[in-house]
């Protein structure tokens, strides 16, 4: 077992807002998942969770609140207790309830639950953490595993903790980021801090196919399809405000970077009604074209180095952290106005080939935000892709139509929902 040094860290560029941002109300905390094809066993996972937390940096720490900003150190009490799942997805994570650690691992019959403040890691950085807990876990639960594959971490495996918004960034950025308010879903909450989870699996094959028909990709046909959504749901024969949509880039496919920290920026898809009524087509292609415009590496560059400039200000350096937190707060609360929602795809999912017949799929679940009461995540693993909505509303209207256009256009599609509707 991997031994743990001692050590500092600071946090990358996007963590510093989360913790001054967060709290019982907004967790920023998400959830990536995996269903397996046998009930859990909760003593394995644990078992599991234990061997593989030592060699992830990343996730061994705890938070810690200094003079100038919030940091990292190595956190060296036992990993936290593997449980069973009983409340909402995606609640806030009071490290004081769980060894100080800012994420928790869960279980219900077959799916393992990886829940994640973000101020550690994104998805793509969680997934890699929650593949090598389920890796360990099939080989303690299935020891005929170990006549094909070593009792270690797979080849593909990143260890890196580099900071790679610094490493990548450059002075000439400039700000690209629209302020100007945006549509914003409402209707009646939940109560407390419930969550209405509904996943829809669909054929890669599929999708891929009507993707392609539009002459767009499956990216810009989901996202376009949640904006028809909210059109049809709110806006038909309206002219209003932008319906705007916030999808998060991986950054590390474009800066040859393996890092387990945060590492993405926001693009926003913006679709804005100018005229009474629209087609499903023309809404798709206005998307689509707003996010090719904007998904390119040299605007992806700037859009990070604008982000990094700021916390690079030798000025904004020396604030103390409580003057910080208060101008944070107000920047975000400005900038929040601007998005109507948003949806990340974690792509698809790879795993290592001796474990793939004990794995059924993946999905991801995101937590709710200020203004942004409904919001969408993609999850691609073989032939079956996962588009799971979380909401506290309790109109359904948008999550239908959704569904509906998605089976309009040939796609089959299975629903499954965590029941908070129907209570």
């Amino acid at each position: 077992m991997a031994k743990r040094v001692h050590r500092y860290d600071k946090l990358d560029n996007t963590a510093h807002l989360f913790p001054v941002i967060t709290g019982e109300s907004m967790s920023n905390v998400y959830r990536v998942a995996a269903v397996l094809k046998e009930d859990v066993d909760p003593e394995l996972l644990q078992q599991a969770l234990d061997t593989v937390l030592p060699y992830f940096e990343v996730f061994g720490v705890r938070m810690r609140k200094g003079l100038f900003w919030h940091y990292f150190e190595t956190n060296v009490k036992p990993a936290p207790k593997v449980k069973e799942e009983h409340a909402y997805p995606c609640r806030y994570i009071n490290p004081y309830d769980n060894n100080d650690y800012q994420f928790r691992l869960s279980y219900y019959k077959k799916r393992v639950n990886l829940e994640v403040f973000h101020v550690l890691t994104d998805g793509n950085g969680a997934l890699m953490f929650l593949k090598e807990i389920i890796y360990q876990y099939l080989r303690y639960r299935y020891p005929k595993l170990l006549e094909e594959v070593d009792d270690c971490l797979v080849v593909d495996t990143s260890l890196d903790n580099d900071d790679s918004y610094l490493r990548n960034y450059r002075q000439s950025a400039k700000k690209t980021y629209k302020t100007d308010p945006a549509f914003v879903v409402s209707g009646q909450k939940m109560p407390g801090y419930q969550i209405g989870v509904i996943h829809g699996r669909i054929q890669v094959e599929q999708i891929k196919k009507v993707a392609k028909a539009y002459g767009v990709t499956i990216n810009h046909y989901l996202v376009g399809t949640f904006v028809w959504s909210v059109y049809k749901s709110f806006l038909q024969g309206k002219l209003n405000k932008p319906i705007r949509v916030c999808v998060p880039v991986n950054l590390r496919p474009y800066f040859d970077s393996d890092t387990t920290k945060n590492f993405f920026v926001i693009v926003s898809a913006a679709f804005t009604p100018t005229k009474e009524q629209y087609t499903f087509e023309e809404v798709l292609q206005s998307v689509a074209e707003s996010l090719r415009t904007q998904i390119t590496k040299e605007n992806l560059e700037n859009l990070m180095s604008y982000n990094v400039s700021n916390e690079m200000n030798p000025l904004l350096r020396a604030v103390p952290l409580g003057i910080k937190g208060m101008a944070m707060r107000i920047i975000y609360k400005n900038s929040a106005r601007a998005n109507t929602t948003t949806i990340t795809n974690l792509g698809v999912v790879s795993v290592a080939e001796p474990y793939r017949e004990y794995i059924d799929e993946f999905h991801a679940v995101l937590s709710m935000s200020r203004g942004q009461h409904i919001k969408g995540a993609v999850c691609s693993y073989g032939n079956k892709l996962v588009f799971t909505f979380s909401s506290h509303l309790y109109d359904t209207t948008i999550q239908k139509i959704f569904f509906r256009q998605l089976v309009s256009d040939g796609c089959e599609v299975e629903i499954e929902t965590n029941g908070a509707y129907y209570e």
